[in-house]
């Protein structure tokens, strides 16, 4: 009953799983700012894109309301990295100051994960014997998501694919007064070769090893799929496929096994394929990147994450 309500809690919602046609109201804009950042920074092949100050990312926010931006996944990369203890100061006064300045204007959701805070870039704790620790990982993660929440964010995102991290945050959001606050879980997240861009953005590359320990492998369908169910048992309100392209297959059975709304994340190396090939004048960038979202449209995607958001209204004669 708690999803039911706060799924019909906000117009944004009937707005972004419309199917009927296909509005800025179905893309989400990622956001990149840097708690005590000196100056913005380009990120590499992602054009557009920046690691923001927070000043700098106020002034980017409002540029995007202006072009018909309404829904923003925010990354808050804290200035100095620990592996526990973490006090996320510096990311709740980046999400305060977003919500104090815009208020309802926007939909934030906040990207909920450790890979960005932790000196070792992984998605968990580990603990003396350098095994993960889940117990204190989905501890943190959960005093993180209500953070989060006290700070305005709208939303809570967690991407670290930990098994029950969602059932933690629910639980912990629902005990505090914050029942109403929805999660976008990325529930079908693999261990993938398109993220490299994103963690130059976000400083998460893993020190050491990789993520196939809890990220899917990309040959496993049924996992794929069982671990979106998993998320919808444990009270996410919106699912989320990860890297967009190569989950399509997957969207329709999900959204189908789920009835839940369904998601599909462009992410950074999907995204600079097609500059990549625009630089070299084997494509047209814009009528590309317009092709991929009504492909993933295609496949039954409710909401598509990408960086290319804040360009829909550019392309907008195409969208007619």
């Amino acid at each position: 009953m708690k999803r039911l309500h706060r799924m019909r809690a906000t117009q944004w919602l009937r707005n972004m799983s419309s199917q009927v046609e296909f509005t800025t109201s179905h893309l989400v804009q990622p956001l990149f700012v840097v708690d005590r950042l000196s100056k913005s920074e380009p990120i590499a092949n992602l054009r557009g894109a920046q690691r923001n100050t927070l000043s700098d990312a106020l002034r980017v926010i409002e540029a995007d309301l202006e072009q018909g931006v309404r829904h923003f996944l925010l990354f808050a990369i804290p200035h100095e990295k620990s592996d526990g203890g973490f006090r996320r100061d510096g990311e709740t006064a980046i999400i305060s100051r977003i919500k104090d300045q815009f208020g309802s204007a926007l939909h934030l959701w906040v990207d909920t994960c450790l890979c960005s805070s932790t000196s070792h870039g992984h998605c968990g704790l580990f603990d003396s014997n350098g095994s993960l620790d889940l117990e204190t990982t989905l501890s943190e993660l959960s005093l993180a998501a209500l953070k989060f929440a006290q700070a305005g964010a709208d939303g809570i995102s967690p991407s670290d694919m930990m098994d029950g991290r969602v059932k933690a945050i629910r639980q912990t959001l629902d005990e505090n007064g914050f029942s109403m606050v929805p999660i976008m879980s990325y529930s079908t997240k693999f261990s993938s070769q398109f993220y490299g861009p994103f963690r130059d953005a976000a400083q998460s590359a893993p020190q050491f090893g990789d993520r196939k320990t809890y990220q899917i492998d990309v040959r496993n369908r049924s996992d794929a799929i069982a671990s979106s169910i998993r998320c919808k048992d444990e009270g996410a309100d919106l699912l989320m496929v990860k890297p967009g392209l190569t989950s399509l297959d997957l969207i329709g059975p999900i959204a189908s096994q789920t009835g839940l709304p369904v998601g599909a994340y462009q992410v950074s190396g999907e995204y600079a394929g097609l500059e990549l090939l625009a630089e070299r004048g084997a494509l047209d960038f814009e009528l590309a990147l317009l092709e991929t979202w009504y492909v993933y449209r295609r496949a039954g995607a409710t909401f598509i994450i990408t960086y290319g958001a804040r360009r829909a209204r550019e392309i907008g004669v195409h969208l007619q």
